[in-house]
């Protein structure tokens, strides 16, 4: 029949596919060998992190003991002051290497994922989980605005159980998010991790407080305060993209925006001009801790009241202190960030750039010479 392969070709494109298997297997085994030494030489790097911040410890424990000396020659006193420096430095730089090697879970992931390694080793993939990450907070704020509003409009029950629920998950997203970020390297601050996990647990007390005068005497107020919340974490993602692409346009942004707190001038100029409407946000937050605890006064009042008071009152104060610090924080320019700063700026120019040394003429060592920034 006409429609039929010839039993010779057919043999013949099964022989064409035995060697293209045989190139697989062949391709397989260099993966296996790579990947098991691709761990050995992870595991190698670990053991000598540990070595070196166990040594640095030990040299810093006793370079604090000659500092608090009074008899220290000038000479001494500066040559002191330049080890320490390049502890600082050498600090900054194997957090960088760090950054490459698989990290171990945050004991909240591993009750929540288990054992599951969650380390993304490859920078780019770390940038595209950061900026998902943010994309995911901005779709979700503008639900909740969206539904906050329609909370405002109308009084319906169903309506206001579809909004608690969306904000318990919302948080218990977050929490497992970054988690993951600060498993590869984000510096998040612990408060606002711990912010997040006392929001789910506000959001939780909301959604299973019964509906009645109480709740009804708090619900507005509080369907005023995510509406105002939404858009003020709007404003934070506009700041924190226009961050973000600058420090891209500025060829920084693989080293500064997940694993480094790199601050300039302008990115000042940017968050003075959100803290007036966080600190509002904030007192919005003492304001509900004070309506809620005139509330327990109310014959009508359940436990749900004097939980959600406390954990408002507790919102507040974090968030405040915390501001404030970060506020002193950025004013003092740690010199610590400043050393992490010089390092991955020579660490990215060692990678793209290498002048030429006596030593390619004749007369000298080899020496990688990083340009200036």
């Amino acid at each position: 029949m006409s429609g039929l392969v010839d039993v010779e070709e057919l043999e013949r494109d099964w022989s064409e596919l035995s060697d293209e298997f045989r190139s697989l297997e062949a391709a397989n085994q260099s993966y296996q060998e790579l990947h098991e030494r691709l761990e050995e030489m992870q595991e190698k790097c670990t053991k000598q992190i540990q070595h070196q911040r166990y040594r640095m410890r030990q040299i810093s424990k006793h370079l604090k003991t000659y500092l608090t000396k009074e008899r220290l020659t000038h000479t001494n006193k500066e040559k002191l002051t330049q080890l320490d420096k390049s502890i600082m430095k050498r600090k900054a730089q194997i957090h960088e290497i760090e950054q490459g090697l698989p990290q171990q879970n945050s004991r909240y992931l591993k009750i929540i994922l288990g054992d599951v390694n969650v380390s993304i080793l490859n920078r780019n993939d770390k940038i595209r989980y950061k900026d998902e990450y943010e994309k995911f907070k901005l779709i979700l704020n503008v639900i909740g605005l969206l539904l906050s509003f329609l909370n405002i409009l109308f009084n319906y029950r169903a309506l206001e159980l579809v909004f608690l629920f969306l904000l318990v998950w919302y948080y218990c997203t977050l929490t497992i998010r970054e988690s993951i970020l600060k498993v590869n390297g984000s510096r998040i601050k612990g408060w606002w991790r711990l912010h997040h996990f006392i929001s789910t647990v506000c959001a939780g007390v909301l959604l299973v407080w019964p509906q009645g005068e109480p709740w009804q005497l708090f619900r507005n107020q509080f369907m005023y305060f995510n509406v105002y919340i939404s858009l003020v974490q709007y404003m934070q993602f506009r700041y924190q993209k226009g961050v973000l692409y600058r420090l891209k346009a500025l060829g920084e942004r693989h080293n500064m925006d997940i694993t480094i707190e790199g601050f300039h001038s302008w990115m000042w100029r940017g968050l003075k001009f959100l803290f007036p409407f966080l600190f509002v946000g904030y007192l919005f937050q003492f304001y509900n801790a004070f309506t809620l605890y005139q509330l327990t006064e109310h014959p009508d009042a359940t436990w749900q009241i004097p939980v959600l008071s406390i954990l408002f009152l507790i919102l507040f104060v974090g968030n405040s202190l915390t501001t404030l610090l970060v506020i002193l924080q950025k004013q003092t320019e740690h010199t610590e960030n400043r050393y992490r700063l010089m390092s991955l700026i020579a660490s990215k120019r060692q990678k793209t750039v290498r002048q030429p040394s006596t030593s390619d003429a004749g007369d000298g060592p080899n020496v990688d010479s990083p340009k200036s920034k």
